[in-house]
């Protein structure tokens, strides 16, 4: 039974053609594995990138907020007041990003969508 279908596939010149669309596809999931470890290394390298300006960032802000309320205690008599000065910018700055929470995270989101779609074309 397999010579029979051996011999037909041959008379029809089928095997190779079955050779060649399976070394055709090998070579395409090849290449998507490649493509798809590319895109990953660039988010993770971008995510990186992310992380450590936001660090950075975050350095900055607590240094400065310590400066801040340092010079804003002297200038007051009351260290204390320096630092509830500040406390109550970074509340207020809090309250304002409750309250518009939802219109900031719909920015994002079209600004992420609009994002993706650019980087499909």
């Amino acid at each position: 039974m397999i010579d029979i279908k051996d011999t037909i596939l041959k008379f029809l010149k089928l095997d190779s053609l079955i050779a060649s669309l399976s070394g055709y596809l090998e070579s395409k999931v090849d290449l998507l594995k490649l493509e798809v470890r590319e895109e990953l290394i660039k988010v993770v390298s971008r995510g990186l990138m992310v992380g450590v300006y936001f660090l950075l960032g975050m350095l900055f802000l607590v240094f400065f907020s310590f400066g801040l309320a340092n010079y804003l205690g002297e200038r007051m008599n009351s260290i204390y007041s320096g630092y509830w000065i500040v406390s109550a910018g970074y509340a207020l700055i809090g309250i304002i990003l409750i309250f518009f929470r939802h219109n900031i995270s719909r920015f994002l989101e079209s600004h992420l969508k609009n994002q993706l779609k650019h980087k499909a074309k």
